[in-house]
């Protein structure tokens, strides 16, 4: 994989994030869930130290970045500097990236495949690390996304089980842009339920109001909070 380069910015407001707090606890209520059960992941890909810093210092320390390299080029240095913080790996993984990706980041959202299954389980057993993993689901079943298809979703929750051992904490998805995201919602919390798992990683910037209606603990928001890219 290429390396990759983070945009720069040279300032960042936490204005944002205090408006999408608000509307994380407005949805919660309406959806007579307790605020605590949603994580929000402040999505950082592309934007700089200087950028996030200002979000980490109002109170948010739960980020989402999309490549390893990207990652490794600036979170080492933010998390010295910032204890506390948790990563949430949410973009696509290649294999290669698997021993990077387990030392990195506490959490994991794009298992999609074999091949990442036993890369992942070899790095946690060798780092003794235990990030947590989620299965993409592309509900879309769209060729050019990642993700298990629907109809096989049962199977590959079971083989990562038991063949390779890792413990799954839960499902993501991304629904297709050109479609409404509620069925997709819907769809992820079906699967989720029927194979025991509690959480849900659904809904972005334009979205994740739906996406807490239909049980999601985990939302994915970035341009909400640090403007557009």
């Amino acid at each position: 994989m290429a390396a990759e380069t983070t945009a720069p910015v040279t300032s960042s407001s936490p204005n944002g994030l205090a408006a999408v707090e608000q509307e994380i606890a407005r949805a919660c209520k309406d959806a007579g869930r307790d605020r605590t059960s949603v994580t929000l992941i402040a999505v950082s890909k592309t934007f700089d130290a200087e950028a996030i810093s200002p979000v980490i210092t109002a109170g948010q320390h739960v980020f989402g970045e999309n490549r390893v390299q990207e990652a490794k080029a600036k979170w080492p240095g933010l998390m010295m500097a910032y204890p506390g913080i948790v990563l949430h790996l949410i973009g696509p993984l290649q294999s290669n990236k698997a021993k990077e990706a387990v030392a990195l980041f506490h959490a994991i959202h794009s298992v999609d495949r074999p091949s990442i299954c036993e890369a992942l389980a070899k790095e946690m057993k060798l780092q003794g690390r235990q990030p947590e993993l989620f299965i993409q689901i592309n509900t879309g079943e769209e060729p050019q996304k990642a993700g298990v298809a629907p109809a096989e979703a049962d199977a590959f929750i079971a083989a990562c089980r038991e063949k390779y051992g890792l413990t799954i904490a839960g499902l993501m998805c991304i629904p297709p842009v050109d479609e409404a995201p509620a069925p997709h919602f819907a769809l992820t919390a079906k699967i989720a339920a029927r194979n025991g798992l509690k959480n849900l990683s659904m809904g972005m910037s334009a979205d994740f109001v739906t996406a807490i209606q239909f049980g999601a603990t985990h939302v994915r928001v970035g341009s909400a909070i640090f403007g557009h890219r």
